[in-house]
């Protein structure tokens, strides 16, 4: 399995993985960024403790690896209960929902990330237990069908979803709080390192800091694994300090480049400005040109190049921008098409 670094994701590994979990934030104070949201967070919880009250459900929307994750952890060790993670992929039958609904405690927060690939019949049993903590189980088949309801203790549901657009409107308006995470500043990434490499016991100047930050596509989950990258190559190569020629040359042997992109993503700009002519060209035949399925370069690579302005969306196609072309260091023809590039939703293939 790949990330959009690039990078295998040694996520799956133990040690990896211990890793990864020791360098996420235990409380609000400690999350870096998502200022505005980790504000209105910190007041949505401390209501709920002064009305000693489980917290209301919570929405987390954004892009992967923004702490979604990191932010249901904080709310169940802000309010002092225990934790339940599930994915909606996993519940594709109501069954699979009660099961986890009925073995709930009093005040625990059950986590459910990627809410929005839940199955319909699933969701719809969601409802209820969200509004009322209530849930009906149908025994028996057709005409015998009995419903038994079953209550359930007070619980506080928090959903995260890098979609939320598919989310129906009758389970958003369950959520009494509603945060989007947005993308980090440089600066804000830099603070991420440094708590990162301090309990990792790491030495990093601060030109190293702001090279490996520059490279993490704005995302602390990839500038954590790329400081971890860097960390094995200044161990491999004996240096007691990472400087940043030390970052700068781990990070190229990485194929990460000076603004983010690995091999995926200037494997797409480069057959859209060379095989293409900068475009416009239909994204399954972006694909087949790099060798990719449909689904890894509209979801890998794409929102990312279109977000650095490198890469446009039109209803002909995709278009590379002039930004494309001077980043790769190739001159832009002059009848390039990419002045009514546009970001929208279709699927034009």
């Amino acid at each position: 399995m790949n990330d959009s670094t690039g990078l295998t994701n040694a996520g799956s590994e133990p040690e990896e993985r211990v890793l990864e979990a020791a360098l996420r934030p235990r409380n609000l104070d400690d999350f870096v960024g998502q200022a505005r949201v980790r504000q209105q967070l910190s007041l949505v919880l401390e209501a709920a403790k002064i009305r000693e009250r489980t917290a209301d459900h919570v929405l987390l929307s954004g892009p992967p690896g923004l702490g979604k994750t990191t932010l249901s952890m904080i709310i169940a060790s802000e309010m002092n209960a225990p934790l339940r993670i599930s994915s909606g992929p996993a519940i594709q039958h109501a069954g699979d929902l009660a099961a986890i609904l009925s073995s709930l405690t009093e005040g625990e927060v059950l986590f459910l990330d990627e809410i929005h690939r839940m199955s319909r019949p699933a969701e719809e049993m969601l409802y209820m237990a969200m509004e009322d903590f209530r849930v009906d189980i149908v025994v028996g088949k057709g005409a015998g069908a009995t419903a038994i309801p079953l209550e359930l203790p007070p619980f506080t549901l928090v959903g995260a979803t890098t979609r939320a657009g598919l989310l129906p409107g009758p389970l958003r308006d369950r959520f009494g709080f509603t945060g989007h995470l947005e993308f980090y500043a440089v600066k804000e990434l830099e603070l991420v390192l440094r708590r990162s490499a301090m309990m990792l016991d790491l030495s990093v100047t601060s030109a190293a800091f702001t090279e490996i930050a520059g490279r993490s596509r704005g995302t602390p989950r990839i500038a954590n694994r790329l400081l971890r990258r860097v960390r094995d190559w200044a161990l491999v190569h004996k240096l007691e300090e990472i400087d940043h020629q030390a970052a700068a040359a781990a990070l190229d042997m990485y194929e990460v480049d000076s603004r983010g992109l690995d091999r995926l993503d200037r494997g797409v700009l480069e057959a859209l400005c060379t095989k293409f002519g900068g475009g416009p060209v239909g994204l399954s035949t972006l694909a087949i040109a790099v060798g990719e399925e449909t689904e890894t370069v509209e979801t890998v690579a794409e929102p990312y190049l279109v977000r650095e302005g490198l890469m446009g969306r039109t209803p002909r196609g995709r278009i590379a921008m002039p930004g494309a072309w001077e980043h790769l260091g190739l001159t832009m023809p002059k009848d390039a098409i990419f002045a009514n590039a546009q970001s929208y939703e279709s699927d034009e293939d």
